[in-house]
């Protein structure tokens, strides 16, 4: 692969964590609906804005928990091309899952809707949020050389924990902006009766999302040339 094709390897894959984030924030289930509700139970925006901080600390500490242990694996990188083979098999694997089982976990009802940091987190692990990301934090390890020959393996930890913040950091943000910007919408011109009204349900999309990225992710590592 020569440094053009990097490049533009590199930018697709930032792109995706981008859309990823986007998809995310759109979706109610990730959480932007509790937001319009405080919002309107205190009849003020700045209840709405201050029910998005917890929403996005708690869908980055999600990500970043499910990246984490792929920071390690990184480093075993004679077994690279194996470990995004077996992280496309088990992001298509929970795809499918989600596809056949669309019933949300009975845990999240425990959690109160107020403690929304705790439930944001709950919710983007169960739904396999950080999940989706793994093949691509794989891909951006990979096209970002964390190997230059030799490397010790604590530099190549630390640049596998930096990636995978940077990650984290952009996808949430992306997320929030986009659930944000749709829920402060929702609150200013159309209100919750407009979403009971109106929802739509991303189950389906969600799961079969998960299978086209593993599966992309599982064409590119089987026919990537070492």
């Amino acid at each position: 692969m020569n440094l053009t094709q990097v490049h533009w390897t590199t930018a697709g894959l930032w792109l995706a964590v981008v859309v990823s984030g986007l998809y995310h924030g759109v979706n109610p289930g990730m959480g932007w609906p509790l937001a319009v509700s405080a919002g309107l139970i205190e009849r003020s925006e700045r209840a709405l804005i201050a029910a998005l901080w917890p929403l996005t600390l708690g869908h980055l500490l999600a990500i970043f928990v499910v990246l984490l242990p792929f920071v390690l694996l990184v480093t075993l990188f004679a077994w690279r091309q194996q470990i995004q083979i077996g992280a496309s098999l088990l992001v298509i694997g929970f795809g499918i899952f989600r596809f056949v089982n669309r019933h949300h976990p009975r845990a999240l009802a425990r959690i109160p809707p107020a403690q929304l940091g705790l439930w944001s987190f709950a919710v983007a692990i169960a739904h396999g949020a950080g999940l989706m990301l793994v093949p691509i934090y794989l891909g951006l390890c990979e096209t970002a050389d964390l190997v230059p020959g030799h490397a010790a393996v604590g530099a190549l930890i630390n640049a596998s924990l930096g990636m995978a913040v940077l990650v984290s950091v952009v996808h949430s943000a992306t997320m929030i902006a986009a659930g944000g910007l749709l829920a402060w919408l929702v609150y200013r011109y159309l209100g919750l009766k407009f979403v009971s009204r109106s929802w739509f349900n991303l189950d389906a999309t969600w799961a079969v999302s998960f299978v086209l990225v593993g599966a992309l992710s599982l064409v590119i590592s089987v026919t990537s040339v070492d």
